[in-house]
């Protein structure tokens, strides 16, 4: 049924069909103990038959009345990143408002194998963080039309894969034009791997933001690894080789942020100071560093929360308004940025 015509069905027109009151109704929407257990299976089944969108809890009803097992699975690749934890977090959230379960997978490799509890049907749909088209699991859920929800890919995806990420070139862009609002004209850019699409995209808002202000893209500024604080590490001792330095850093993440603090401290660079780094994340690492990193805020806990109502509304068989989402992202001024002596 269309969400238009669901919106008009009304809890009196429930409670006539269910022959009961309207008190009856709300109580039985909002899980209440005191109705009778044929009275609630009664206007739960009516409450599905005519559409009845209860606020909230969107498959509470529908789960116990069509073989849905209330569970949800949610594939990550490691676990020792607050990047992931915050997605997590926000999936958690958005399934416990929706009565709720969820499920923490961790293969054993990039790829991993569709389990047995996913051909079984034992969870009603899947979140997948950090995966592209040719993921092996991914092909698996598609091969038996099973709900799934991309976050944040890796590569690129078919034009029907749901898929939720944030605006990666307008954070670049925000990132590098408030470094040169801050004077800064020379500025290093450290990257995570050069085929990741969130790594394109941040560089090509770098590179506009340089082509606005009027300053030539210098590639030997740039420089590829991880997106971890050793390759950050790694990444700014090469920079600190070159004849000319520069007087800022983009980095890609907070991780890769972290590792230039790091190299920059052992070669008696201050930062902010002599040396200003901007991160990307906005991770529970960057106001925690020494001094607090100025970052992009990636809306990461809303990005799990919001493909988890879009993957909700797949298990319920409802169309999405959009295939592919992207939230926006917001620059977080902090402390690690100056300007230019």
């Amino acid at each position: 049924m269309p969400d238009s015509l669901a919106r008009r069905v009304t809890m009196s027109e429930i409670a006539e069909a269910a022959g009961v009151s309207v008190p009856t109704v709300s109580k039985v929407i909002h899980r209440r103990s005191d109705v009778a257990s044929a009275t609630r299976e009664r206007v739960e089944r009516i409450l599905i038959e005519r559409g009845y969108r209860t606020p909230g809890s969107p498959l509470a009803l529908r789960k116990r009345h069509s073989g849905l097992s209330g569970l949800v699975n949610i594939v990550v690749h490691q676990l020792d990143s607050s990047y992931v934890l915050e997605i997590i977090r926000g999936v958690q959230q958005a399934l416990f408002e929706a009565h709720m379960q969820l499920v923490l997978t961790v293969p054993n490799d990039r790829d991993g194998v569709a389990p047995e509890w996913l051909i079984n049907n034992s969870v009603d749909g899947t979140i997948l963080v950090l995966v592209d088209q040719n993921t092996q699991i991914l092909q698996e859920l598609q091969r038996y039309n099973h709900p799934f929800v991309v976050v944040d890919r890796l590569g690129e995806l078919g034009p029907d894969t749901p898929s939720v990420g944030a605006t990666n070139w307008a954070g670049g862009r925000a990132a590098t034009h408030y470094l040169l609002t801050l004077g800064h004209r020379r500025i290093g850019a450290i990257c995570g791997p050069a085929n990741l699409p969130c790594t394109v995209d941040r560089l090509a808002g770098y590179r506009t933001a340089l082509e606005e202000g009027n300053i030539a893209f210098d590639p030997s500024l740039v420089y590829y690894g991880n997106f971890s604080a050793t390759s950050g590490y790694e990444l700014v001792q090469q920079l600190l080789a070159l004849p000319e330095l520069p007087t800022a850093i983009f980095a890609g993440n907070d991780e890769l942020a972290a590792g230039a603090y790091h190299a920059l401290h052992e070669h008696g660079v201050a930062v902010a100071q002599q040396m200003s780094v901007i991160g990307f994340d906005d991770t529970l690492l960057a106001p925690r560093l020494t001094p607090p990193l100025t970052t992009v805020r990636q809306p990461l806990f809303e990005m799990g929360r919001v493909a988890t109502t879009m993957l909700l509304r797949l298990i319920s068989g409802e169309p999405l308004d959009s295939i592919r989402v992207e939230l926006p992202t917001t620059l977080v001024k902090r402390s690690s940025c100056t300007p230019l002596a």
